[in-house]
């Protein structure tokens, strides 16, 4: 039996990308949703706007997530290695 595996489609690897940032988003905009109501009933008399900050904040939160995510260039501390430095050896 074979240890071996398969090559993952690249559309496959942006599929399950998409598909956690969807989920991020709805998980941390509901998050936000929540504690905004909660906010909005006990300390703002039943004003709209703690929900649309607290839930805006959430989804914000989950675009920034998923930009890293697309782009790991900008995770901090990250460093791109190219090919040329993997084959040279260091001094």
């Amino acid at each position: 039996m074979s240890t071996a595996q398969k090559p993952v489609a690249s559309e496959d690897i942006l599929g399950q990308k998409y598909d956690r940032c969807l989920a991020d988003l709805l998980v941390k905009a509901g998050v936000g949703f929540g504690v905004g109501v909660v906010a909005s009933v006990i300390l703002f008399r039943r004003r709209t706007w703690p929900i649309a900050l607290s839930t805006g904040f959430g989804a914000g939160a989950a675009w920034a997530d998923c930009d890293r995510s697309f782009n790991p260039a900008r995770i901090p501390g990250t460093r791109i290695i190219s090919e040329s430095e993997l084959q040279t050896p260091s001094k």
